[in-house]
């Protein structure tokens, strides 16, 4: 453990106690979390106010600010990294403003009650790798269905058939209808066989030719030449750009959450 590490908390303290903190803080780049009584003023774009209730705040160092409720995962305010703060008590409230100059918004904090105040000096060069599951996979190719071919069109999923349910089922840009199995690892013999009997399945019940389409890392051991006499194909599908893929739509999700609630 680093014994220069700063952590300062602070239970319940005075409303200039509180600022003292939030100084030091800013002053010296650390990450802040404030809990308590607050009410929110968002100027930019647009305009909102959220009216007092008790919240968590965080301030971290790279100048981003986020409010949540207690409950819910996505923040209720925000601003993106490289804010200047200026903060006060005036009138028996404690007044936190964060200044954004591209775009010009501004986030202005008041709080009458502070439960908690923590200054946290951290570290983190750990490295974040992205892993999707097959359900994740699945999720990737329905927002963006160009992974499996560029005029690939989606038309369910989990279609259940009588062998079983197929993943995705779609057209191609030729009208073919399209069955699609997803692996996250090697796909085996066995994949090629599953994927066979859905096609044939649905063959039996459409008037169109149906392609196959194994969807998957890598291929095993023989796979291929299966693959050809049994008339499918192939599509190399990385998990890791799967989870990136959702991780980017889940970013741009909030992103017009935020742009709408403002």
């Amino acid at each position: 453990m680093n014994k220069h590490k700063t952590i300062i908390v602070l239970e319940r303290p005075s409303l200039e106690e509180a600022e003292e903190v939030v100084r030091r803080a800013f002053s010296e780049r650390k990450s802040l979390v404030i809990v308590g009584n607050c009410w929110v003023d968002y100027k930019g774009r647009a305009s909102s106010k959220l009216k007092a209730g008790e919240r968590i705040v965080l301030i971290k160092e790279d100048g981003s600010v986020l409010v949540h409720r207690p409950t819910g995962y996505e923040p209720v305010n925000w601003q993106p990294p490289g804010c200047i703060f200026h903060t006060q008590v005036r009138d028996k409230v404690l007044q936190i403003r964060a200044v954004r100059s591209k775009p010009l918004e501004s986030v202005r904090l008041f709080f009458d009650r502070v439960y908690l105040v923590s200054l946290l000096g951290l570290v983190d060069a750990g490295k974040f790798s992205l892993y999707a599951s097959e359900e994740d996979m699945q999720k990737a190719v329905l927002l963006r269905p160009s992974l499996i071919e560029a005029e690939f069109k989606p038309i369910s999923y989990e279609k259940k058939v009588e062998p079983g349910f197929i993943d995705v089922y779609g057209i191609d840009g030729n009208g073919k209808f399209v069955v699609v199995e997803i692996k996250r690892k090697t796909a085996g013999r066995d994949a090629a066989l599953q994927l066979a009997k859905y096609v044939e399945s649905v063959r039996n019940s459409v008037n169109r030719k149906v392609r196959g389409i194994l969807a998957a890392p890598h291929m095993g051991k023989g796979v291929q030449k299966m693959l050809a006499t049994l008339g499918l194909d192939f599509k190399p599908l990385d998990p890791r750009k799967c989870a990136e893929i959702l991780s980017r739509s889940e970013t741009r999700k909030l992103a017009d959450f935020f742009e709408q609630d403002e």
